[in-house]
């Protein structure tokens, strides 16, 4: 079983091009995903463990630290980091207002380079955020892997201005072949799918949604 097949067999994302989810933006969205499923179930836990573990030792990434971004990639980082018998931190997008007000949760020693774990990249906002977090912090950023992205141009970009190189498990048009060849959609209904990523905002309007 790949990424893809274990997101869609555990509902962590959920595909309705014709009775679309609303989401707390306001905007509609034929796609729902909630990585978090993939925690509570043990066999998917480890799996989703292997799979990045895999993933680092494939593309041969060095570094020192693992860290997880908050809230969703903490419990990710720290399996990953437990396998790989590294540090590990957790990164918030915006810093504390209280205490050390500190964004940077763990010890991070200046210099060193850090490996970032994301659950889901959407535009890659929140993701950048953190990064530069971490570089203020004093760490060294140039890769980021996570389990799932939309695969927006948005994010992309983001990712490429800032310097930092995205993984991904899987990603949302690997996601639709493996819907589209289960029957779960079909080749219009991924069609309306992608076209969602293109423009998030007005998607609904164009489809007849609202």
């Amino acid at each position: 079983m790949n990424a893809a097949q274990l997101l869609l067999t555990q509902k962590a994302v959920s595909l309705s091009p014709q009775k679309p989810f609303r989401y707390a933006s306001g905007i509609l969205s034929p796609i729902y995903c909630d990585n978090r499923l993939l925690l509570t179930d043990p066999n998917a836990r480890r799996l989703i463990a292997d799979y990045f573990v895999d993933l680092i030792k494939k593309q041969q990434l060095q570094f020192d630290v693992i860290c997880g971004i908050a809230t969703g990639a903490i419990a990710w980082g720290i399996l990953v980091a437990e396998q790989l018998k590294k540090p590990f931190i957790y990164v918030r997008s915006e810093k504390k207002e209280h205490g050390k007000e500190r964004a940077v949760e763990g010890r991070l020693e200046p210099g060193q380079y850090v490996l970032m774990i994301e659950d889901l990249v959407s535009t890659g906002g929140s993701s950048i955020k953190a990064i530069e977090n971490v570089r203020q912090a004093g760490g060294i950023v140039t890769h980021c892997v996570a389990i799932f992205s939309y695969g927006m141009e948005k994010s992309r970009n983001a990712f490429t201005e800032t310097q930092c190189v995205l993984y991904t498990l899987t990603t949302l048009h690997e996601l639709l072949e493996v819907a589209v060849a289960g029957n779960a959609i079909n080749h219009q209904e991924k069609d309306i799918v992608i076209d969602w990523t293109a423009d998030t905002a007005g998607w609904g309007k164009k489809h007849g949604f609202e």
